[in-house]
């Protein structure tokens, strides 16, 4: 039995549930990390291949994430095993029978993430009565419609720009993953100035070292093609703004896509984690003895959970949007002033702040 528990450690997780309903074909899995400071907020992922352990590290940053805004939640993280492309009648009913399995874990209060959208929301509270990121029409903030997490991407821009001296203006920028949160962090980029010269989805990618055009990119994904489809650029692989010629890059889509295979060809000055876990172990240590700041994903891409928390207390879109800017910058500002002056990773500190958080929680339960 000692197996079973290969996560565990003195934060979590509280639990870890695999789920099947072999008459819907239905594989999932849950983890609830830690409840410390409040109900657990996490995505539930649609993606055809996960293991237990990646959704273990996506609940852990979620815990992470919750703490670092200082937040009344836990972490938590849940995800369906299978093509998030399957026809929609037949997701709709896996996804209200994966709510079904997990309603009675009170514990968690589900969101949209890779796969599942305000729709799937929907569908999940009418099942179970609780889940965040809801459609406008039924009071909640579309956090994909407003591009919270990328409002979030572009206000840690802003702190590493007066921190590290990086401007936003002008500056080159990669985007691995141009979806929800890809397409918005590079929009809000944009207007401040940056050119974006690469952009890449799950079918490929292009680059541009004279910039790529935003109307044009949206115009592509709203067409349901790829940005690979875009004339005018070089064509590259999924994972090619990664090492692409870019001051700014930022992964925005599955975990580990920067990995000891490709860190050493990373060109950027400054990796702002969209995606959660998109770094593998070791790799942050190799950008910062080269000079690359990492504002870690935690940190970074907290703009998602900080909207979902004020949805979940009945807060307006315009106190969203207000927290997401003030908490992401305050806290992106804090980590990279610590970690300038005491020559460590940013990660480093961001980790010791939240775990500190979440401990001091922890002491006031039972």
């Amino acid at each position: 039995m000692a197996g079973r528990f290969e996560f565990a450690d003195t934060l979590g997780p509280e639990k870890v549930i695999e789920i099947t309903d072999p008459k819907r074909g239905l594989r999932g899995l849950l983890v609830v990390d830690n409840t410390a400071a409040g109900p657990a907020i996490g995505g539930c992922r649609m993606v055809p291949d996960a293991t237990a352990e990646e959704c273990f590290r996506l609940a852990r940053a979620m815990t992470l994430k919750n703490a670092s805004a200082g937040l009344p939640h836990g972490g938590a993280k849940s995800i369906v095993l299978e093509d998030p492309n399957m026809p929609l009648e037949a997701k709709e009913d896996l996804l209200r029978a994966f709510a079904r399995a997990i309603g009675e874990i009170k514990s968690y209060i589900v969101g949209p993430d890779m796969g599942t959208n305000e729709t799937v929301m929907a569908w999940m509270r009418d099942e179970i009565g609780r889940s965040v990121g809801l459609p406008r029409e039924i009071g909640g903030i579309p956090l994909d419609q407003i591009g919270a997490t990328g409002l979030g991407l572009a206000a840690a821009a802003q702190a590493a720009e007066e921190v590290l001296g990086i401007r936003v203006e002008g500056a080159r920028v990669a985007v691995q993953g141009f979806g929800a949160v890809g397409r918005w962090a590079a929009r809000f980029l944009a207007d401040r100035g940056a050119v974006i010269v690469a952009a890449s989805d799950s079918r490929g990618g292009i680059y541009n070292p004279d910039g790529l055009d935003m109307g044009r990119l949206l115009a592509l994904k709203a067409e349901g093609k790829s940005v690979s489809a875009y004339e005018g650029g070089t064509v590259i692989g999924p994972e090619g703004p990664i090492t692409s010629d870019c001051d700014i890059m930022i992964p925005a889509a599955r975990p580990d896509v920067i990995r000891m295979d490709n860190v050493d060809a990373i060109k950027a000055r400054l990796v702002l984690q969209g995606a959660n876990i998109p770094a593998a172990s070791g790799t942050e240590e190799h950008l910062h003895a080269r000079g690359v700041h990492v504002v870690p994903d935690f940190i970074a891409n907290a703009g998602g959970v900080i909207c979902a928390a004020v949805e979940y207390r009945g807060g307006s879109q315009s106190d969203a949007l207000t927290s997401i800017r003030d908490l992401v910058y305050g806290n992106t500002m804090e980590v990279l002033k610590r970690a300038k002056a005491e020559q460590i990773l940013p990660r480093t500190v961001a980790l010791a702040i939240a775990e500190e958080r979440v401990r001091k929680a922890m002491a006031l339960r039972r």
